[in-house]
């Protein structure tokens, strides 16, 4: 751009340009020599230019600040890390759409409170960590595109003093648009926020699946099985086959938070333009990065690798009295108002608990003392009639469930990732 604009000569821009593409390869093969008397990247990469190419070497900083260069290629870093987060996300939620057609037909026990509340199909309830992760790519999406802003040519802060062509500049670099304003351009960092609390809703998202992984494979439950590549044994116990990545998972949600409490107290109470206290901004983006294309990658393995119990889930389902909020639509198809119909069902079932029986069990004498309106059908009310049931947009039934999985896979097959 320099020697385009006149401002150095193309000579001169063919001595700098070879001259740094031989430091970059000292660099990549760790013969590059760092002084730290030289203070940092920048001051290094051009005294040792000067050393290769001579006195031409003290014109690279013309036109730049170290300001505006490091915006650039925070932005430059980070613009890679979310693609590549894109790719890691995309990867996942095709493990998960595998794992619930795989298992499409599973009834499980819905849970609130953790408490068993009504019947669902498996595939949809691993359908709704689909929709939490297509919330997390939108959102890094729309990071990318405030990311995607070029600063170079802010200078310091007010601007540089040279015929500098941004425009250029912009389309050299890969960037769509270029910053309007120097001062902001060189003392934001709110695409670096945006970058961490994005991976935080993530790590929050990963976190509670763990959680449930972490459940579903203990004895109590019993609903999954782990591939042993993501376990580990006990030191003393031998029958142990401990979930240490999903709760590796779990607890590392901690250390992104972290990063993002700490950049935001660090920017909050700094004065425009550039403050050293902003190099704070690159040790915790660096490690929020490893942390979640690392957590990604591992958990993206560990789900497709687990095996579900189908036969343990399904008896679950089936256990208690999960059929409750149907015995009470039942009642209110029969004219019943439905608060009126949820009192009955709950004297219902304080009923059949002390007498120790299910629903089925049930005799058609002992319903009608709750209500005239139970018939014969009342027993042909079950987890399958519950499911099939559920028949709305975003609902549990067959048929919706089988539509959710086909828009998942558009999703999917129209992603770049």
């Amino acid at each position: 751009m320099l020697a385009k604009q006149g401002i150095i000569s193309e000579k001169e821009a063919e001595a700098i340009i070879s001259g740094l593409n031989s430091i970059r390869e000292e660099i990549e093969q760790g013969k590059f020599q760092f002084k730290p008397e030289l203070e940092d990247i920048h001051m290094n990469i051009e005294a040792r230019l000067i050393d290769k190419v001579g006195e031409v070497g003290g014109k690279l900083h013309t036109a730049r600040s170290r300001n505006d260069q490091v915006a650039l290629d925070l932005r430059l870093f980070t613009k890679e890390a979310i693609g590549e987060t894109l790719v890691r996300l995309r990867e996942f939620q095709r493990a998960l759409i595998s794992l619930a057609e795989a298992n499409k037909g599973v009834i499980m026990p819905g849970y609130t409170h953790l408490q068993p509340a009504q019947p669902v199909l498996l595939a949809h309830h691993l359908l709704a960590y689909f929709e939490m992760l297509q919330r997390d790519v939108d959102r890094f999406n729309d990071c990318l595109r405030r990311t995607d802003v070029m600063p170079l040519g802010s200078g310091a802060i007010a601007g540089v003093g040279y015929n500098v062509d941004r425009d250029f500049l912009a389309r050299e670099l890969g960037f769509s648009q270029i910053s309007q304003n120097s001062i902001d351009a060189v003392s934001d960092r709110d695409f670096v926020l945006e970058y961490e609390a994005a991976a935080s809703l993530c790590m929050m998202h990963l976190s509670r699946l763990a959680e449930e992984i972490i459940l579903w494979s203990s004895a109590e439950f019993n609903f999954i099985e782990l591939d042993e590549a993501y376990t580990t044994g006990s030191s003393i116990m031998p029958q142990k086959k401990n979930p240490d990545v999903a709760e590796l998972v779990r607890g590392k949600t901690g250390r992104v938070y972290g990063k993002l409490m700490a950049l935001l107290v660090t920017m909050k109470a700094l004065p425009l333009s550039y403050n050293r206290d902003m190099q704070e901004d690159k040790e915790g983006l660096f490690d929020t990065v490893d942390t979640l294309l690392s957590t990604l990658e591992v958990f993206t393995g560990m789900v497709k690798t687990l095996r579900v119990k189908a036969e343990n889930i399904e008896q679950a389902a089936k256990r208690g009295y999960i059929l409750a909020t149907d015995l009470a639509d039942y009642l209110v198809k029969k004219g019943e108002a439905f608060r009126t119909a949820h009192d009955i069902v709950a004297r219902l079932v304080n009923y059949a608990m002390d007498k120790g029986k299910s629903f089925s069990e049930l005799s058609l004498s002992e319903y009608n003392e709750f209500s005239p309106l139970f018939g014969e059908d009342v027993y042909s009310i079950t987890v399958e009639s519950s499911i099939a049931a559920r028949d709305v947009i975003g609902g549990t039934a067959p048929k919706q469930v089988d539509r959710a999985l086909a828009a998942a896979k558009r999703i999917l097959g129209e992603s770049k990732g």
